[in-house]
């Protein structure tokens, strides 16, 4: 089996994994998946579509993550590990598109506009 390539995307994060045949590593930006990940939340976000399709201990992932927090990262983690699974079996992707890992996420920060505090709060009013 090749390494199989995916990118995930949340917010301003973005995840390349490179997905091999393995024992079930997980390395996040050189560092390992307990260190860089803390919390249990996070964690399962991660290994959601790999306990969904049955493959914890199949596959050793390498990922690069870049942008945004540790929430946006997990996700967009969780999007490419998706996507990788659906193409190493389609019907993958029966399992996971229920549980909605197979869509992407497009709610991102309202930027701010000019003349106001933030994206919709205004500065104070005074009448007099």
């Amino acid at each position: 089996m090749d390494t199989i390539h995916k990118i995930g995307r949340r917010k301003t994060a973005v995840a390349r994994i490179y997905l091999s045949e393995g024992k079930g590593n997980i390395t996040i930006n050189d560092r390992e998946f307990e260190n860089y990940f803390t919390t249990d939340t996070l964690r399962y976000k991660v290994l959601q579509p790999l306990t969904l399709t049955d493959n914890q201990t199949s596959f050793d992932i390498k990922v690069k993550v870049f942008g945004g927090g540790v929430t946006g990262q997990a996700e967009a983690i969780r999007l490419a590990i998706s996507r990788a699974m659906v193409e190493l079996d389609q019907e993958n992707k029966s399992v996971l598109k229920p549980e909605g890992l197979m869509t992407r996420d497009p709610r991102m920060v309202e930027r701010k506009k000019f003349g106001q505090k933030k994206a919709r709060k205004k500065f104070q009013f005074s009448k007099r």
